[in-house]
């Protein structure tokens, strides 16, 4: 049976919508690739009472709670009290963690305020999650075959007392995953497509709909890694014998990536003219590491026709030239390359609208005329 995981949030800002809450996000997608189920996500201000009611919450539903927040030293971060309360549990100054935050702050030339020692509070049930990063340990609580992971807000002290953790979830087993990802497809197409594939659970077929296109992440959990990285790989090559057209990348590639692999490949360069998409493509390429060497400029005109872009295109060089005319509500993007040439219409509702399939049809549209 999966691990049912349920992430909290701790923190009034969060409820006036003074901060964005990326940890939850990233959390989410941690834990999405760990095999993981999370089915629930709460978030709190600083009040004791509701605090411990919904650790309460969430510790009757979920077998691993994952919080943020709440682990400063002033008298409104509340998590170790309301973790306390909700355990039944009374924590008490640890000798070891209160050595270490007084070292911290004489490292610095500092004082340690009194205030910070309920930075070096445990419960009988948790253990320290050490931070290099800041002066507030995270806990670990293991009690009743339920576990809390707490940790600080601040990002930069929460991801890598985080992927700290990662391992312990995974042990007994190898977890291994690989993304597909997709572009020219929704999400509700790539699912019928894959048919019973979605329903299978070793490995397991989910589908998400990103900024980029659609993911398909293919997840395992054996005994040793080869196992899990064969059915993976025998799962991935089922995928891609039903949506292999589709398929643009995997993992951590990107599409200027792919683009730049294509053309380098040929030893071709690109330029790019637009009107539509307003710059963004060329944004978008300019972002690859090696866009130098295959990206010799682009030039953008608002309400620009296609005759007048690859004109102008065509005098920046580059043996490949992608152009996106305006419209109102329909555009056909070019990729214009040696002995071939693709076309693609496009509809869009907006200015926003046509900018956005502009970038990712355009950029796909290069990726397919590399590929021929």
């Amino acid at each position: 049976m999966s691990l049912r995981a349920e992430i909290l949030s701790i923190g009034t800002e969060l409820l006036l919508g003074q901060i964005v809450d990326t940890n939850a996000n990233y959390l989410a997608g941690r834990l999405a690739l760990l095999g993981i189920d999370c089915l629930h996500m709460q978030t709190v201000g600083d009040n004791l009472g509701r605090a411990r009611q919904a650790f309460e919450r969430a510790l009757s539903r979920s077998d691993l709670v994952v919080a943020t927040g709440g682990l400063g030293p002033t008298e409104d971060d509340l998590t170790r009290e309301a973790i306390a309360a909700a355990l039944d549990e009374k924590p008490a100054v640890d000798p070891g963690l209160e050595a270490d935050l007084a070292a911290w702050f004489s490292g610095r030339g500092l004082a340690m305020p009194d205030r910070n020692r309920k930075q070096a509070w445990l419960i009988p049930s948790a253990r320290a999650l050490p931070n290099p990063n800041g002066t507030a340990p995270g806990w670990d609580v293991r009690k009743d075959g339920k576990r809390i992971v707490a940790m600080p807000g601040v990002p930069r002290e929460m991801t890598p007392m985080w992927e700290s953790v990662e391992p312990s979830l995974t042990k007994g087993g190898s977890l291994r995953w690989r993304t597909l990802k997709l572009l020219g497809i929704g999400e509700s197409a790539v699912e019928e497509k894959l048919a019973e594939l979605v329903r299978s659970t070793s490995p397991t077929v989910a589908t998400y709909a990103k900024n980029d296109g659609v993911h398909i992440r293919v997840a395992d959990k054996a005994s040793n890694p080869e196992k899990a990285d064969a059915r993976v790989a025998a799962m991935e090559q089922d995928i891609r014998a039903r949506l292999g057209e589709y398929v643009w990348g995997t993992d951590d590639e990107t599409l200027p990536n792919v683009i730049g692999r294509g053309l380098s490949r040929r030893k071709w360069r690109l330029a790019v003219a637009e009107s539509l998409s307003a710059g963004d493509i060329a944004r978008s390429l300019a972002d690859a590491p090696d866009a130098a060497r295959w990206f010799v400029g682009a030039i953008v005109r608002p309400s620009a026709d296609a005759a007048t872009l690859e004109s102008e295109g065509r005098r920046l060089g580059g043996e490949v030239l992608l152009t996106t005319p305006y419209g109102t509500d329909t555009s056909e993007l070019r990729a214009i390359a040696p002995e071939r040439t693709r076309r693609l219409d496009i509809r869009f509702r907006s200015p926003a609208d046509g900018r956005r399939r502009a970038l990712l049809s355009g950029l796909d549209l290069l990726r397919r005329t590399l590929a021929d």
